[in-house]
């Protein structure tokens, strides 16, 4: 899941940013409104977690261009004001979920995640391909009732490749989706990963290479 967190606070962002890899997430950073339009427009994310007063720009601003352009990622707002009144504004102009400031970090993931879950298409809590299953909010893989440990990244390629539903992933997908926009778009990368998660997956094969398209499960 790639995620855009939009906070003038640069401490508190970076913190945040943190945590959120972690927790196995792609995670760039916006400190402004301005700052987080040109990101927007650049890169595709799954959730953005957007602080409602920022400087220059405001937060408001930044959902409502959001809805207006048709974008497929999801709206998390953040605000110091815990009133009802503040929570109506922000989710009449198009946020997903609200959140007030200070919140526990365990329940922003879990807002994110859930929000990660409703986005192109919706998708359950465990994910399953036969008798391979993934649990993301645990971070759990089993195949055949046997439990398989992957790296963040192998995590990650995975959920992607298993969202997709028997669909064709690129490899610029992948490495837009599952990295950060300080990823080298010219690194092997992905493949790399694909290997590794190919040998730890076991046989038979779940990832098959489309020949100049990319890899679907």
């Amino acid at each position: 899941m790639r995620v855009l967190v939009v906070e003038d606070q640069q401490e508190l962002a970076e913190t945040v940013a943190t945590g959120l890899r972690r927790e196995g997430m792609a995670v760039d950073i916006a400190l402004d409104g301005a700052a987080a339009l040109q990101q927007l427009a650049i890169y595709g994310y799954d959730v953005v977690v957007l602080d409602r007063d920022l400087p220059g720009v405001h937060g408001d601003r930044v959902c409502a261009e959001l809805v207006e352009q048709g974008s497929h990622a999801r709206v998390l707002m953040l605000t110091a004001s815990a009133g009802i009144e503040d929570r109506v504004v922000g989710l009449s102009l198009g946020a997903d979920d609200y959140l007030p400031k200070p919140f526990a970090f365990a329940e922003l993931v879990a807002r994110i995640r859930a929000l990660g879950r409703r986005a192109r298409p919706a998708l359950p809590p465990v994910m399953r391909c036969g008798d391979l299953t993934l649990d993301p909010a645990r971070r759990l893989v089993d195949r055949a009732g046997r439990r398989l440990e992957l790296s963040t990244k192998e995590l990650t390629v995975l959920e992607l490749l298993l969202a997709a539903q028997g669909a064709v992933i690129s490899p610029e997908e992948l490495l837009e989706r599952g990295w950060d926009a300080a990823a080298d778009p010219f690194s092997n990368v992905v493949k790399v990963t694909i290997s590794r998660l190919r040998r730890k997956l076991g046989e038979p094969q779940l990832i098959e290479t489309v020949p100049g398209a990319g890899y679907r499960i």
